[in-house]
This record gives structure tokens, C-alpha cells and sequence, in this order.
């Protein structure tokens, strides 16, 4: 009798392996620290150590115990190995040179400087106290000054706001942003508190005078974002002889929560607009201390994109801002509507809303609301992500601001992206059937028109992603949605400038590339000088347009003008009504895409604004 040849555990090499590849991709999608990554390594073969030489003819159940022990161990030690928080520095690419001393207000403080010198960044700048404590809902007071040279050489914890898990982090970067890469040097996440009023500084380096600032407020429906994101880095435009500063802003319910208590208290009667009192106090702090860094406090420029443009929007209606900037650009979004789709609420909303949170935390006191944990207001989930009118930040809807001509900039550069509201319709089906009714909290009574003017189509597959259900008429919603929440913005927002005889420059980004594409926020890296930071998702014709865009944008902060020697000619909405500038494969005046659907927009508008002010 021949004896019996040994099994092959073959099927355990399948469940090995398919078990290894899932640990070592969630592991490099959660950004687990390295000595994760060393104990996960241990801990698979000490599985394959134990099953084929310990238990090499055991019966299933020991072998499947050691199965789960093997998972339960994995799961666990991916939970306490995540990645821990890491301040981000000002510059990239190792240890920076220090600057010399710089002298605001508050004290000294030293920067770093960029690879090859040309560029110094001061990070983390504080321009307002710590709101937290007592402070926490109150307006931002001047920040306490501080003793010897202050290092700002990184970036400070970015406002509290909702965490994205790292491994949806990581998922959005592949099927989304298109720039995930593997790293085993990314296993650290950005740092986060509520003492996060700070702001950072771009500047040429050695000693400069007299030259033009940008201020750029970051976006995240004012409830997430950070200054130190690298699609608006400042060194690019430093480089064109500009200062540029950003910063941070209470965000969510530590920046718009509202509620009668507050009001009564605060000098001013205000409250639920922190956020944009946090921005009105950054400007006052740039206007009074930017000549130490060689800028010229009456050339400030405000800019922002999606909420951080409705900011821009309430910055330029703000009494409180009057005479802290002199122009604005404003990327896919404002305020000016007489009923803003979005980032702006009427003041019974507001406080209804400060009502729902107090409830569902179970905290009604205003004492025992700022002893909370920052981390437990958080945990609320209710929508603070709009501001409001208030009488002293914000006194009056925009539009009344703007048809008094009580508003600040002088000039506007604005516009918006052929795609903006692919990611924000992604979980919604819309076909022919239910095309018209989609449309309608839009359009109102002119839904079906809007459908006429652009008749069902589907999604273009480029901009079709794997959680999008789509739909025979997808293609043509998205576009009609891109055109009320975004569009119509710096169309009306043009219009009542150009009735004042504010120059107006309106473009209209189409380019498709490898990384966001045309779709939301997709011409940030273009206007900021910024594609390479992604290398592989822009090719030289991407280079090429950023090159102009950037240019663009340089002349309009430093003249009020983007226009320039070689640059192809960018008029002026009032030379070329109805025409926005195409960026895109090609750059050239073309009629704005949404004429048609304006009117419509208009007419709900007035039916919207009706309703409000029915008692």
C-alpha cells in the first residue's frame, strides 16, 4: 500500500494571501504608522508560522479559530496604529532656512525660506486670541503679545471640523482628486483645534516695499477646509512679486451657531456670523501689519473660491470690512441672490437651528454649552454651514447693499467651472421622467423650460463615477444645477457691479486633465501656480494654461486688470455683455452657457423672496 502523499494546504494559501493583500491595502489607505506596518508584517507570519508547522493537520475548528484571531488581531492593531497628528511645515523638502526677524505688532517673528531662496513663508501667525473658553462665540479680540522672536516655521491646527476616516480620505483621492500615491512617508494626519486663529504669509524674499497682497479665504460650505491645502499655496504668486496670506476661520457650530442668549450679550447684538467676524478681524490684522513684510496695506486684494467666494461676497457688504481691501475675486460661488441657495440662511433659521443643536446635545445653558469638549459639539448633527444677517456683520441682504452701492471692491474678477455640481448631485438618479420635477426646487414654475433649454442628455462618462447612479438626464441636471447654485451667482453679482461701473472680468474653466477636471474647485491649481505639486495629473498644456491663468490673476491683484502684454485679451463684462473668457483647451470669449436659464432663475427668485416676506 502506498502511503498517503500530504495535502497541500492550498486553500489556506488562498485565504493567506487574499487576507494579506486586504490588511496591507488598509493599511496604506489608513496611513498607519510604521511600526503598524512592522506588526502587521510580524502578525502574518506568525499566522503562517502557527497554521503550517503548529497546526499542520489540526481539524477545522482550530484552524478557523486561528483564522478569526489572525483578522480579530489584524482589525485591532490597525485601529491603534492609525496615523497620528503631525504639524505640516511652511516649506516642503526638508529642514528651511531661517529669515530675519520680522516686526508686526505683537512681537518679532522669524519664517523659512523656499529650496532656492526665493521665497520666505511665515506660518502660523496668530491674529486673534484663542477662542475657546469664555471667548468661545464672542468676536475675535486682538491677539496678546508675546516675548523674543516668535519661530513660524509650520502651519498651525486647522479649525475644528468633521475628520474624514483616512481610508475614505484615501478612496477620494484615487476616484476623485486622482492624486493618491503610495507612500509609506504619509502616516500622519494634519493637527486640529479650536485654538485656530492663525495666518500665514508669502512674500518674496529679502527686503521689499510697497508691493500688492492677496488674502485668499479657503472654502468647505464653511465647515471644513484649511490654509495649509497646496491647490492655493501662495509661493507661486509670491513669485510674481505678490504677498499672499491666508488663514484660518471658525468653522460648522463653533463659527455659525446662533442664538438669542448670544445676541443679548454681545455688544453689538450679533450673533452666528464668528466665522466672518474671524475674517474681518484677519483683514484688520493684515491692514495693519503686512508693511512689516513689505506690503502696501491699501492694495489688498480679498479672494476666495466656493464658500470662501460667498465670504468674499459678505466681506465686500460687510460695514465692518469698509476700507481693509480695495478688490475681490471670488472662484464658483456668492451671495448676491435675493435667496442664496447656499452659505446663507435667514436669522429665524439660524437660531431655530441653535435651538436643534442645544436640544440634541441636551445642554440649554449658555455657561454649560462653552464648558462643553470641543470634540462633543462636533458631534451635533445639524447644519451650521451658512451665515446670516445679523446688523452688524452682515446688516441687510447683499443685494439691498448692492443696488444702494454700499459696497467695497472696486473690481471683480470672478466665475465659475463647467462642471461645479457633478460631486454635489453624485447620489441622485435623474432620468426623463423625473427630470422636470428635480428641477423644481430650482426653477419653480420654470422647470420645464429649463428642461427644454437643456433637453435630457447623460453624464459625460469622463465625469461618471463608481457611487453615481446617473440616469438618461443626469448629464443635463448636473448642468442645470451648476447654473442656480453657481453660476448664476457671478452673473447677478456682475450685473450689479456693472450698473455702478465696476469693471468686471468673468471666466469660465473647462479644461479637463487628469485631476479634479472642470469639476468643482478643479482651476484652483491653475490660478495658483500649483499643478506640480501633482505630478502626473497635468500635462504641458495644462502647464501652459495655468502659466496664463496665473498671469492673470497677478495683474488683476497688482492693477485691478488681468490683462497684460502677450496674454490672450480678457474684456471687461461691459465691452463684451452676456461673454465670459473660456480657460479651457483654448482660451477665447464665448457666450455665457446659461443665458437662457437666467431669467428662469430670476423670476423663482422674486417668488422665493415673496415668501419670506410673508408674515
Amino acid at each position: 500500500m502506498k502511503p498517503q502523499r500530504k495535502r497541500k494546504p492550498v486553500l489556506f494559501w488562498f485565504v493567506f494571501v487574499l487576507a494579506a493583500l486586504l490588511g496591507l491595502a488598509l493599511f496604506e489607505l489608513g496611513k498607519n504608522t510604521l511600526w503598524g506596518w512592522a506588526l502587521l508584517l510580524c502578525l502574518l507570519a506568525g499566522w503562517a508560522l502557527l497554521r503550517l508547522r503548529v497546526l499542520p493537520g489540526s481539524g477545522f475548528l482550530p484552524r478557523f479559530g486561528l483564522f478569526l484571531g489572525a483578522l480579530a488581531l489584524m482589525g485591532l492593531l490597525f485601529v491603534l496604529s492609525g496615523p497620528r497628528e503631525k504639524p505640516i511645515p511652511a516649506v516642503s523638502g526638508g529642514k528651511a532656512p531661517a529669515t530675519e526677524p520680522v516686526t508686526v505688532a505683537q512681537g518679532q517673528l522669524s519664517g523659512v525660506r523656499s529650496p532656492d531662496g526665493q521665497v520666505e513663508v511665515y506660518a502660523g501667525i496668530p491674529y486673534a486670541k484663542p477662542p475657546v473658553g469664555e471667548l468661545r462665540w464672542r468676536e475675535p479680540q486682538a491677539p496678546e503679545p508675546w516675548e523674543g522672536v516668535r519661530v513660524c516655521d509650520s502651519f498651525a491646527p486647522m479649525a475644528m471640523q468633521p475628520r474624514t476616516n483616512p481610508v475614505m480620505g484615501s478612496l477620494m483621492d484615487i476616484f476623485g482628486y486622482h492624486r493618491f500615491r503610495l507612500s509609506l512617508t504619509d502616516n500622519w494626519i494634519e493637527p486640529m483645534s479650536e485654538d485656530c486663529l492663525y495666518l500665514n504669509v508669502w512674500k518674496p524674499a529679502g527686503a521689499v516695499e510697497g508691493l500688492p497682497v492677496l488674502v485668499y479665504v479657503h472654502g468647505g460650505s464653511l465647515t471644513t477646509g484649511q490654509p495649509s491645502y497646496g491647490e492655493y499655496n501662495g509661493e507661486a504668486l509670491a513669485r510674481e512679486g505678490i504677498i499672499v496670506v491666508n488663514f484660518a476661520y471658525r468653522l460648522g457650530v463653533f463659527g455659525y451657531f446662533a442664538g438669542e442668549d448670544l445676541a443679548a450679550e454681545s455688544p453689538n447684538g450679533s450673533t452666528g456670523n464668528y466665522g466672518l467676524l474671524d475674517q474681518i478681524q484677519a483683514l484688520r490684522w493684515v491692514h495693519e501689519n503686512i508693511a512689516a513684510f513689505g506690503g502696501d496695506p491699501e492694495r489688498i486684494t480679498v479672494a476666495g473660491e466656493s464658500a470662501g467666494a460667498s465670504s468674499v461676497n459678505a466681506l465686500c457688504v460687510s460695514p465692518l470690512a469698509k476700507g481693509l481691501f480695495t478688490r475681490a475675486i471670488a472662484e464658483s460661488s456668492g451671495i448676491t441672490a435675493k435667496v442664496p441657495y447656499h452659505t446663507f440662511r435667514p436669522m429665524s433659521e439660524a437660531l431655530e437651528t441653535g435651538r436643534r443643536i442645544r436640544q440634541e446635545l441636551g445642554v440649554s445653558e449658555l455657561a454649560a454649552l462653552r464648558a462643553l469638549p470641543a470634540e462633543k459639539l462636533l458631534q451635533n448633527s445639524q447644519p451650521n454651514d451658512s451665515m446670516t444677517v445679523d446688523g452688524y456683520a452682515i446688516v441687510e441682504q447683499p443685494y439691498l447693499t448692492y443696488e444702494k452701492g454700499e459696497n467695497h471692491e472696486t473690481a471683480l474678477l470672478q466665475g465659475f467651472n463647467v462642471h461645479e455640481a457633478d460631486f454635489f448631485c453624485m447620489g441622485r438618479k435623474v432620468d426623463a421622467e423625473n427630470y422636470v420635477e428635480a428641477l423644481r426646487p430650482l426653477y419653480g414654475e420654470g422647470a420645464a423650460r429649463a428642461a427644454a433649454l437643456f433637453p435630457p442628455e447623460e453624464q459625460v462618462p469622463d465625469y461618471r463615477y463608481l457611487i453615481d447612479p446617473g440616469g438618461s438626464a443626469k448629464g443635463a441636471y448636473n448642468r442645470c444645477v451648476s447654473a442656480a447654485w453657481f453660476a448664476y451667482s457671478h452673473y447677478n453679482w456682475g450685473r450689479l457691479l456693472q450698473k455702478q461701473g465696476v469693471p468686471v472680468y468673468t471666466y469660465y474653466f473647462t479644461k479637463d486633465n487628469g485631476g479634479l477636471g472642470s469639476n468643482h474647485a478643479g482651476e484652483l491649481p491653475y490660478f495658483y501656480g500649483n499643478l506640480d505639486r501633482h505630478p502626473g495629473n497635468y500635462d504641458d498644456g495644462d502647464r501652459a494654461l495655468s502659466r496664463i491663468m496665473l498671469q492673470y490673476y497677478a495683474n488683476f491683484v497688482k492693477t485691478g486688470d488681468p490683462n497684460g502684454a502677450e496674454l490672450p485679451r480678457w474684456p471687461e463684462a461691459a465691452q463684451a455683455p452676456e461673454q465670459v473668457l473660456e480657460l479651457g483647451a483654448q482660451i477665447r470669449v464665448t457666450p455665457d452657457p446659461y443665458l437662457g436659464l437666467y431669467p428662469l432663475i430670476d423670476a423663482h427668485q422674486d417668488q422665493l423672496a415673496a415668501q419670506q416676506q410673508t408674515p
